[in-house]
């Protein structure tokens, strides 16, 4: 096979500006710091991933910087040493680096697009991908008041979305479903704790059962997956794992253990596209449902997973809401946008989605080069 031949690497440092403050059992986030991965072979030819690491390591150990030192002192000398004709390559020369999974999505998820391009083909084709539209449904945050969440919910439901996921924290939990249940009662409804329980907890989670959730997505640790069998066995809701989730080998596990019904698939939570293919065919073979988690994306990794969720396991609506809910401008043009609670997939080369330079450049605040 023709070598993809990276010639040069851009490390773009944005900074944005959430339309409205996003609050999780962790925190309250209102800028988001990430990186653009340009990588550009020797036709000018261009393939961008993004990183979805935070400032803080409240999601993961990994942040903004530890992303930045990763990316620019192993990953990107280690493909400057090697020529790769897939993209499928790189997750193994990468595998010597423990952990860092998000850093390496954004590398790997660049070198996929400009594959596809090379190829002339889109992104999600470049998968295996199906789909040619892909359900998608909305994350809202916990707000400061349950009528405040019920406005927000009548909003997006009005607007279509196919789900309706609720984080949720103790004190902020049954009530809060309970009424949206109420108001609401033939929606696709699912809570999202975010690690924020124990198996103490077991008796209080139980009275989710109530409510008809689609699911309750990662309520024990964020590294656990023993616990969750144990609770698991214990309720009816569906355990979806999130943050458990980094590789093949703890989907295995999980499947195995019973430790959940459902699996999140998130590209930088496993290391990139290569991974998250993997883990989805398993979980076709094993018949568990996966769905598309969102990390508050820009446009470009908007687009990534709108490519992924084009394989046939996404069963579920995914996170993958359009643009304009999270961002004043985003960087793609056009921006991803939803009808119908659809996102139609682009039949263009690679993202799928142009890079609007001018924001590209106005949220840019910092830029290192590496040449090959």
């Amino acid at each position: 096979m023709t070598p993809i031949s990276i010639k040069k690497i851009n490390v773009r440092q944005l900074k944005m500006t959430l339309k409205n403050p996003f609050t999780t059992s962790f925190g309250t986030l209102q800028e988001k710091t990430f990186f653009i991965i340009e990588a550009i072979d020797a036709d000018g030819n261009c393939g961008y991933g993004e990183s979805v690491a935070f400032d803080s390591p409240w999601y993961t150990e990994e942040t903004v910087q530890t992303n930045a030192h990763i990316i620019e002192d192993f990953l990107i000398p280690i493909l400057s040493e090697h020529d790769i004709s897939h993209p499928d390559d790189v997750s193994p020369l990468f595998s010597p680096i423990k952990g860092n999974n998000m850093a390496k999505a954004a590398v790997e998820g660049a070198v996929w697009d400009l594959y596809a391009k090379q190829q002339n083909i889109p992104l999600a084709k470049a998968l295996g991908g199906e789909k040619t539209a892909i359900d998608v449904g909305i994350s809202l945050g916990i707000e400061p008041t349950i009528e405040q969440l019920l406005t927000k919910v009548a909003y997006f439901v009005q607007e279509g979305y196919k789900r309706i996921k609720l984080k949720i924290k103790p004190g902020f939990d049954i009530e809060v479903l309970r009424e949206v249940r109420h108001h609401f009662p033939d929606i696709l409804l699912m809570a999202d704790a975010n690690s924020a329980y124990t198996l103490a907890d077991i008796d209080h989670l139980q009275q989710l059962d109530a409510f008809d959730l689609l699911m309750i997505e990662q309520p024990l640790a964020h590294d656990d997956i023993i616990d969750h069998a144990t609770l698991q066995a214990a309720m009816e809701t569906p355990i979806c794992l999130d943050e458990s989730i980094h590789s093949l080998r703890d989907v295995r596990q999980a499947i195995a253990l019973d430790s959940c019904k459902i699996i999140n698939l998130k590209i930088g939570r496993v290391g990139g596209l290569t991974e998250a293919k993997r883990i989805h065919d398993y979980c076709l073979a094993h018949d568990v449902p996966v769905w598309c988690g969102g990390m508050l994306e820009a446009g470009v990794g908007r687009a990534h997973n709108i490519a992924l969720t084009t394989l046939p396991q996404f069963l579920l609506p995914g996170d993958t809401a359009g643009s304009a809910q999270y961002w004043e401008e985003d960087i793609i043009q056009p921006e991803v946008v939803v009808h119908d609670g659809m996102i139609q997939v682009s039949p263009q080369p690679g993202i799928g989605y142009d890079i609007n330079e001018a924001a590209l450049e106005k949220f840019t605040v910092d830029l290192k080069v590496f040449t090959f």
